[in-house]
């Protein structure tokens, strides 16, 4: 029974060693020669509004920190090479005792890289890392809003000692377009139509981003503000469809008329005469 008890205690205390190793980070350091993945870099462009629907590829100037590309990325003048830092042996860390715990921290020899440079790089001083300027070639997908953020996978800063690069966010501003509008992957235009087509009905012409004017019957009796619906004439989707065009007509009063149309306005005023379309409104609001 004593010994099963002994055995039982002593398990305990190893898991409890291990959990608290984890938790408070007793581990083994970690080697400072691995490959690191660069940073996420983000900038932003201004499109078109055609561009934005259709898609195009731009031109981005990044400014960032990266390797240094004159010692490339060693921090170490040329002609010279680093030598492993003989406090944390090149692993770039160190242990730190508290009581009955252990820490890691970065080695403070070697500020974590796990080298030591003895005659520094001129142009990064010895840090291995230094401003540079790139200019990518970067894919804006179709169908992109205003204020949409773009991920661009793999076109961030550089990796180090041989790591994946990181990834390129991109704000996009869409500068408006002077006749047509967007909602969502619709897209929007206003069509002004003349109160006898509006009245009697009409095929009016229909401006179409990129392509030929498109014809949309008017029915007869078309009230201002009614909006019509041009399948496929919208917005390209992930999907390669595409959505629609909206179109809304506003009904224009001429400013000038000749006596001509005056006098067949006269006549259908006289003709119409008993009809109030505010009838029902005055009704209906005595009524409230």
């Amino acid at each position: 029974m004593g010994s099963a008890a002994s055995t039982s205690a002593t398990g305990t205390g190893g898991r409890l060693g291990d959990l608290l190793g984890g938790v408070f980070g007793a581990q083994r350091p970690t080697s400072q020669t691995r490959p690191r993945r660069g940073a996420d870099v983000e900038t932003e462009t201004s499109l078109t509004f055609g561009d934005a629907i259709d898609g195009v590829t731009v031109g981005l100037r990044l400014a960032g920190e990266g390797p240094c590309q004159t010692c490339h990325g060693t921090g170490a003048k040329a002609g010279t090479v680093p030598r492993v830092c003989p406090t944390c042996e090149g692993t770039g860390q160190a242990s730190k005792n508290l009581g009955s715990f252990a820490f890691s921290e970065p080695c403070r020899t070697c500020r974590g890289r796990g080298l030591v440079v003895d005659d520094p790089c001129p142009v990064c001083s010895g840090s291995g890392r230094a401003m540079s300027t790139r200019t990518i070639q970067a894919r804006i997908p179709a169908g992109v809003a205003d204020g949409q953020r773009i991920k661009l996978k793999g076109k961030g800063a550089p990796g180090e000692r041989g790591g994946p690069a990181g990834d390129l966010y991109v704000r996009v501003h869409v500068t408006p377009h002077p006749v047509f509008g967007r909602s969502g992957h619709n897209l929007t235009v206003n069509v002004p139509v003349t109160f006898p087509e509006a009245a009697l009905g009409a095929e009016v012409k229909v401006p179409a981003h990129r392509g030929a004017p498109v014809s949309v019957r008017i029915p007869a009796g078309t009230p201002n503000g009614r909006t019509f619906r041009v399948r496929g004439k919208g917005v390209r989707r992930s999907d390669g469809t595409n959505g629609d065009l909206l179109v809304t007509v506003q009904v224009q009063v001429p400013q000038q008329m000749n006596a001509k149309a005056r006098q067949a306005l006269e006549s259908f005023r006289e003709a119409t005469a008993a009809e109030d379309p505010r009838d029902e409104l005055l009704q209906r609001a005595k009524g409230a």
